[in-house]
């Protein structure tokens, strides 16, 4: 039995400025163009935008304005996420075309979830300090939802593509209509109708997915096979004074994309080491690229069943999208899921995941090196890969590579401003520039995970305590404790507990108390226990407090079943009562 997906947050009010001006005093201010910090600097913020930058002592400040002390603090450009979908949640189900799961669960309870909760995971990605998000290949449908989020404190800044225009369609996609994130072009003359369609609802850019192979296995000749459509795409972009971002990930695909106008490639090329020629011909036409380097990992991890995530992905990542990712442990087809589960972890299949990821990681830093512009971007939505919570791990991919913590800092701020021609708007700290800035509680030249120490986040002008974005309601909190379990993460399932928590049997006699105690007894079975997987046969929730029927797996033939009633007080578990 399938958990069913409620809304599960209470939205709060972020804290705002109500001042006509905002300083933030003494602080160490990032000047990412130059890669360098300077101290003691004071901010001035009037409306959405940058006013004015100067030496701390310089200023005086006038009594109704409204003052941060940004002392022993880093101020930072937010962050920009330059490839996510909308239309994809990140979890199990929200790619049939990738595993078809639709038997269990319909594709159109993905698509409804994903618009219900929209507003959520734009809240996830500011709570996360990313104030800019590029959605490269979206529906019809979420062109038209954005506007109701255009000027909301809570949101980033949104962009979008159009549906993909692609000369090859899932049929899992098809008839989906304004659903769809495919527009099918087969010619020339339907490549321009497409487009013609798409610019009613106003794009920000448009988007080929430029896939070969489908009409001859000879990979460069299918791809110039393709090649009038998408020169056709590129002249009708430029056109409408568009920029063209193009899913190409052979290097033959992306030199004729690039040879061909092309704006904005958002993957790395991963089947071959780049030629020096090849990374000349980018910075000449100063095509930005977006190297996606963690995607794929997502996809063959949870279908391998071998998927790892951090304390950070835990607390942070939507808990229903993620313990989705578990569901494989559990799902009714056996034989589907052993067939992926053992595909995924041939020798061959590792061999091949192993060799892609080690050329993007050495085309990135060559084409790093090489002057070409990088451009942060994760990919979002695609299985294994979840909004917001995937930033950091793109980064730690991307240092994998060989860029320094100043590069990726630049890709991940005033680069994404670049991908749309928007550098003069944000993405450094310059007076005139939109006032959307992270203030970090420690520096993240230093260590990239600083970038999540997060103080405060500055949105459009607004002043946001991140804590304030979202409230979990208790059956979100247990879930989050769920997922620890079931990934085995002593240190993000006790952070669901409170210090004192009690756990008690069926019969109201008090097992433990306190959190060191459920340490030790879990520490153990996480250690000793590497099957544990605990599916929820069934969920009740009254007020603040969750009843779940627990299917707990414990080896290959040995399971128990119980009730386990969650009382949540003050956003922790505060008692625990176990039925077997």
């Amino acid at each position: 039995m399938f958990l069913k997906l409620l809304l599960p947050f209470l939205f709060l009010f972020p804290v705002t400025n109500n001042f006509s001006q905002t300083y933030i005093t003494n602080v160490t201010i990032a000047d990412i163009e130059n890669q360098k910090l300077i101290p003691h600097q004071t901010v001035i913020i009037t409306g959405d935008k940058i006013l004015k930058i100067q030496p701390a002592d310089k200023v005086n400040i006038p009594a109704n304005a409204g003052v941060i002390d940004g002392k022993g603090k880093y101020l930072f450009p937010g962050l920009t996420d330059a490839h996510v979908h909308f239309s994809q949640t990140g979890g199990l189900y929200t790619r049939p075309d990738a595993i078809d799961l639709r038997e269990f669960k319909p594709y159109r309870e993905e698509i409804d979830w994903s618009h219900e909760h929209m507003e959520e995971v734009l809240r996830r990605y500011l709570q996360a300090g990313i104030t800019t998000v590029i959605d490269v290949g979206t529906t019809v449908n979420f062109l038209k939802q954005r506007e109701q989020f255009k000027d909301a404190s809570y949101s980033p800044s949104i962009y979008m593509a159009g549906p993909l225009l692609t000369t090859y369609e899932p049929d899992a996609f098809k008839s989906l209509n304004d659903d769809s994130p495919f527009n099918l072009v087969t010619s020339i003359e339907d490549a321009k109708k497409a487009i013609a369609l798409q610019l009613v609802y106003h794009p920000d850019l448009l988007k080929i997915w430029y896939i070969v192979g489908q009409d001859t296995s000879d990979i460069e000749a299918s791809a110039r096979n393709y090649l009038p459509i998408v020169k056709t795409i590129i002249e009708e972009a430029h056109r409408h004074d568009l920029k063209i971002a193009i899913h190409a990930t052979e290097r033959i695909t992306a030199q004729l994309s690039v040879e061909n106008g092309c704006d904005y490639l958002v993957h790395s090329i991963d089947d071959e080491i780049l030629p020096d020629d090849f990374v000349k011909l980018l910075k000449k036409k100063k095509t930005i690229l977006c190297p996606t380097l963690i995607v794929h990992d997502g996809y063959v991890n949870t279908f391998g069943q071998n998927l790892i995530m951090t304390a950070y992905d835990l607390r942070t990542g939507d808990p229903f999208q993620l313990g989705s990712l578990l569901d494989l442990k559990h799902i009714e087809d056996t034989t589907l899921v052993k067939n992926y589960r053992a595909y995924s972890n041939t020798p061959e299949m590792q061999a091949r995941s192993k060799a892609s990821n080690d050329n993007m990681r050495i085309n990135l830093k060559k084409l790093s090196d090489g002057g070409v512009t990088i451009a942060t971007g994760t990919d979002a939505g695609n299985i294994g890969t979840l909004h917001a919570s995937s930033y950091m791990a793109e980064l730690k991919a991307m240092q994998e590579s060989g860029m320094t913590n100043w590069q990726i800092l630049q890709a991940s701020t005033m680069n994404g401003a670049k991908v749309l021609d928007k550098e003069n708007d944000f993405g450094t700290i310059t007076e005139g520039k939109k006032a959307n800035l992270i203030l970090l509680d420690a520096n993240p030249v230093e260590n990239l995970d600083n970038l999540t120490k997060i103080h405060l986040v500055i949105n459009k002008g607004k002043v946001i305590l991140p804590d304030t974005l979202i409230r979990e309601t208790p059956e979100a909190l247990v879930q989050r404790q769920l997922n620890a379990y079931n990934f085995r993460n002593i240190e993000a399932f006790l952070e669901t507990y409170a210090d004192d928590v009690e756990v008690y049997d069926d019969k109201d006699h008090l097992l433990y108390k306190g959190k060191e105690e459920m340490r030790k007894i879990y520490s153990k079975r996480f250690d000793n226990t590497p099957g544990l997987h605990c599916e929820i046969l069934n969920r009740t929730i009254q007020g603040n407090v969750v009843i779940d029927k627990e299917h707990v797996q414990l080896g290959d033939d040995h399971f128990i079943e119980g009730v386990v009633m969650y009382q949540v007080e003050e956003g922790k578990i505060k008692k625990v009562y176990l039925t077997r």
